[in-house]
């Protein structure tokens, strides 16, 4: 369960980093990358875009590797346990079965007539 639970966080941790990613990015060229625009800067327009769309890439590449992880980590319990509803498909009783009332038969003490196959005692 440990395990599931700190893949979950990663998760969460890298789904926000990708929020951030895409909110500094600006689909006309702006964003981040106009602040770079002096020519001494090391990290100019274009690689700054690069490496935002890169860091895109592989956020969304990361978010699905640990999703699949997740699921291969779901904790499943130690026993099967059954549902609350199978367990009542189980133990429902048949609408059309005929209802078995007890009734008290005594035991046959003599023979019935009719029947000569048996010796008397």
């Amino acid at each position: 369960m440990g395990i599931y639970i700190f893949v979950s966080v990663l998760i969460i941790i890298a789904c926000i980093f990708q929020v951030m990613i895409v909110l500094v990015q600006n689909s006309k060229g702006g964003g981040l990358a106009a602040n770079f625009t002096s020519a001494g800067q090391s990290m100019g327009i274009r690689k700054t875009a690069d490496f935002l769309e890169k860091s895109t890439w592989t956020l969304c590449a990361a978010i699905l590797l640990l999703c699949v992880v997740a699921t291969a980590t779901i904790p499943r319990g130690e026993t099967a346990a059954k549902s609350r509803l199978e367990n009542q498909i189980q133990n429902a009783v048949d609408p059309n079965a005929i209802p078995t009332l007890p009734t008290a038969v005594p035991p046959a003490t003599t023979t019935p007539a009719g029947n000569e196959d048996q010796p008397a005692k």
